[in-house]
């Protein structure tokens, strides 16, 4: 594989790499970070009540300030580089649930924009350094190049991995397996001499959804409503303190080590230079056979019977409460969130702001998902019968069903029925 370069480019000023060497280390360290992107943006989202729009906004200008820093700096430093991997994971990541959950832009539709996109800006780096190589990437415009592909890779992981979801119906224990097999075919095809920037970059945007899934399968409660995701019940929180914790742990190793600086890593080992046009093209047509089976794979389980989410009628609850008699056995602080959040969507509702008043749905459906593991077991009845309220208000706004969104007074009427439930 190319190797850093000594000459300087008319890129601007030439710097050491700013880059990782890809060790073993570095795809340890890359799960990591998108399994705590994953969980910790959960957890903001939907435990503290953000919403998803607003935590989008927070992590937008996170990640402008931690790349400003990566950017200024002139070698590669592992704290700065993983915490910007980090961010622009979590980043990627909520720019798709917008286009998914806000804008109602279908899966297919977003995996198919994200992969012209991605295909775009490798063909704008090319025709501009006529390199891909992240062993190269000495130069502002490299890495700038390099961290934009970075955040569409992402973005296309989240996509196809929530695309493969969407159609399999797989729990996220079972769907960690078709992105660790893929991930082990191209490592195959690698040492067997595919071209290793190909190699580099499906098996970088694959890590995403191994991450993601890792991080769902953690956090999902073992016990959860048809077509919810299930797990081992540790929380968001939990999942994402301990992933945080390995990945602080492997990089204090990195930064004393240094075994993934490319200066360090060149004068222990020898390159490995394939330069075999056969073998490239035999392993490019592994590539395309790992598509095509992978694409019937997908195919075939999505004619197999399996559960999906509960059907609509199923949501109307059949039991009758007392107002309040629902929330009885709930904390008073998560009855009052989740009140403070439906009011606002009905204060906006009956003030005509159609964006604030589906903005605040959309945090009261996330709080309320959120707090299904803590709250169900207090009072399953109570839960059901608000549950199936709740459903009844998000399907007002179009929130989680095919519906556009009803009139402002159908949505008010909602959502004063499910005010006086809660008492």
């Amino acid at each position: 594989m190319t190797t850093t370069s000594e000459a300087r480019t008319r890129s601007g000023r030439l710097l050491l790499n700013k880059v990782p060497e890809v060790t073993v280390w570095f795809w340890v360290i890359k799960i990591l970070c998108t399994t705590v992107g994953e969980s910790f943006a959960d957890w903001i989202n939907m435990k503290l009540g953000v919403g998803l729009v607003n935590t989008a906004w927070i992590f937008t200008a996170v990640f402008v300030v931690v790349l400003a820093v990566q950017l200024r700096l002139k070698r590669y430093v592992p704290f700065p580089y993983w915490l910007t991997v980090v961010v622009v994971s979590v980043t990627g990541t909520l720019y798709t649930d917008i286009l998914t959950d806000q804008v109602g832009v279908p899966l297919w539709i977003s995996s198919a924009v994200f992969s012209v996109l991605l295909a775009g800006v490798f063909g704008v780096w090319w025709a501009r350094e006529r390199t891909l190589s992240i062993h190269s990437v000495t130069t502002l415009s490299r890495e700038s190049f390099y961290w934009l592909t970075v955040l569409v890779t992402f973005a296309l992981g989240t996509a196809t991995g929530d695309w493969t979801l969407e159609l399999t119906g797989w729990s996220p224990g079972v769907s960690v397996l078709l992105p660790l097999g893929l991930i082990a075919a191209i490592t195959l095809l690698w040492r067997f001499g595919a071209n290793p920037m190909l190699s580099f970059w499906l098996a970088y945007i694959l890590t995403r959804p191994l991450g993601a899934n890792i991080g769902d399968w953690l956090a999902s409660p073992k016990v959860a409503q048809p077509g919810e995701p299930t797990g081992l019940a540790l929380g968001t929180f939990t999942t994402s303190l301990i992933f945080l914790g390995l990945i602080l742990a492997t990089v204090i190793y990195l930064t004393v080590t240094r075994p993934d600086v490319t200066e360090t890593y060149e004068a222990t080992h020898i390159p490995q230079i394939s330069d075999d046009p056969r073998r490239e093209r035999t392993a490019l047509a592994g590539f395309a056979f790992i598509a095509v089976a992978t694409g019937s794979l997908l195919v075939w389980a999505h004619s197999q019977p399996h559960v999906g989410p509960a059907p609509e009628t199923d949501a109307t609850s059949t039991v009758h409460l007392a107002p309040g008699q629902a929330v009885k056995k709930f904390p008073p602080a998560k009855v009052s969130a989740l009140k403070a959040l439906a009011s606002t969507s009905l204060k906006d509702a009956r003030a005509g702001n159609e964006t604030g008043a589906h903005t605040a749905a959309q945090s009261l459906r996330d709080l309320w998902d959120a707090d299904q593991a803590s709250l169900q077991p207090l009072d399953n009845t109570g839960w059901t019968f608000l549950d199936a309220q709740m459903d009844q208000v998000l399907k007002t706004f179009g929130i989680d069903h095919p519906n556009a969104p009803m009139s402002s007074a159908q949505q008010q009427a909602e959502l004063n029925t499910l005010l006086t439930d809660m008492g």
